[in-house]
């Protein structure tokens, strides 16, 4: 019988959501800004758009067309981006608060909204 294993990477609530301007912290792409395309929680990773390129080989299919070998987004470590500000143009945390009665994300250091909750 096989057992369920927890991944050890896992976060419960990732501090950034599809669609975020991120900034890589650490590693070899440190200091670019990119915007997020997936977000997977239970890996505890990220894919930004135009951060860590990976080479993989595609079949030819009807929806892709052309086969060969293809660039795409690697993910990423959650530990390794960080929530961009757009209004203040620095690395925060957002906070949610309670805008006329619906919750929403904004930034810890100049209370300006981080886009949608």
């Amino acid at each position: 019988m096989l057992k369920t294993v927890k991944a050890r990477r896992s976060v419960a609530k990732p501090h950034v959501k599809k669609d975020d301007t991120v900034i890589i912290l650490s590693g070899e792409d440190a200091g670019k800004k990119g915007r997020v395309l997936e977000v997977r929680p239970e890996k505890g990773q990220v894919f930004v758009e135009g951060v860590n390129y990976v080479k993989r080989h595609q079949r030819p299919t009807k929806k892709i067309g052309k086969g060969g070998i293809i660039q795409k987004e690697g993910a990423i470590f959650l530990s390794r981006v960080g929530l961009l500000c757009g209004a203040c143009n620095k690395v925060t945390r957002a906070k949610i608060v309670d805008q006329q009665g619906e919750l929403a994300r904004v930034c810890k250091l100049c209370n300006e909204p981080l886009g949608r909750k």
